[in-house]
């Protein structure tokens, strides 16, 4: 899970830049910003988790 976590916050790194680079539209540039940052939002919660459940784990 903590993988998975690492990974959604690349991902949403990358979708941020995309949008950036990509889109012409100020509109379309900002949602795609925010669902970037909503990917990586994800990605942060999954590696806290994950990192709580190793210290439950261990002690």
């Amino acid at each position: 899970m903590k993988l998975a976590g690492f990974f959604l916050l690349i991902a949403g790194w990358i979708i941020v830049l995309a949008a950036i680079a990509l889109f012409p539209s100020a509109t379309l540039r900002g949602w795609f910003a925010l669902t970037g940052a909503a990917v990586e939002l994800l990605g942060l919660v999954l590696v806290f988790r994950s990192h709580l459940e190793l210290r439950k784990d261990r002690g």
